[in-house]
């Protein structure tokens, strides 16, 4: 089986750098494995306008970008953890409200932990989609929108690259 292809920024033709950086005061505190973290330094590129994010690392620093416009949205900065493994140590997301809509750190921090875990790594992340989706409920003061709405708005679609296998997550 060939190796997979490292995605970077190159293979892109328009992304644009996030504008408004926050630092967010809290990162999230999952422990990546090394092979996570292989995986996460591969990055993931998105196969259709279905899929959400495009992902890149650059030395230490992971990328996540929307796929559809190109936006820089978050960028998690990780490092090693003596005994194994990776953790984020710092995490910008954009605020610049024409470009990004949130202003939720706690929202963004959970965010970067389930694009990476569930587009990149391919992890089913049931936990995760369900706090994405009660956060979302308390920054819109509503539940009438369904679940389903807002992971697929959020996360979209995840091929896996080869196997043509596709997974919608739907809460």
């Amino acid at each position: 089986m060939p190796e997979p292809e490292r995605i970077t920024r190159s293979m892109f033709f328009d992304l644009h750098p996030i504008s408004m950086p926050r630092t967010l005061p809290r990162v999230p505190e999952r422990l990546w494995s090394e092979d996570d973290w292989e995986r996460i330094r591969l990055g993931y590129r998105s196969a259709d306008m279905d899929e959400k994010w495009n992902v890149f690392t650059e030395d230490e620093t992971v990328f996540l970008h929307r796929s559809w416009t190109g936006m820089g949205v978050f960028a998690a900065t990780f490092a090693p953890v003596e005994g194994g493994g990776h953790r984020i140590v710092h995490a910008v997301a954009e605020r610049d409200p024409e470009w990004y809509g949130g202003t939720d750190d706690d929202h963004d921090s959970l965010m970067i932990e389930t694009v990476l875990s569930f587009v990149v790594l391919g992890e089913s992340v049931v936990d995760l989609r369900s706090k994405l989706v009660e956060s979302k409920y308390r920054q819109v003061g509503s539940d009438d929108v369904s679940a389903g709405v807002i992971l697929h708005s959020a996360l979209g679609l995840r091929s896996d690259t080869g196997r043509g296998k596709r997974t919608e997550e739907t809460g």
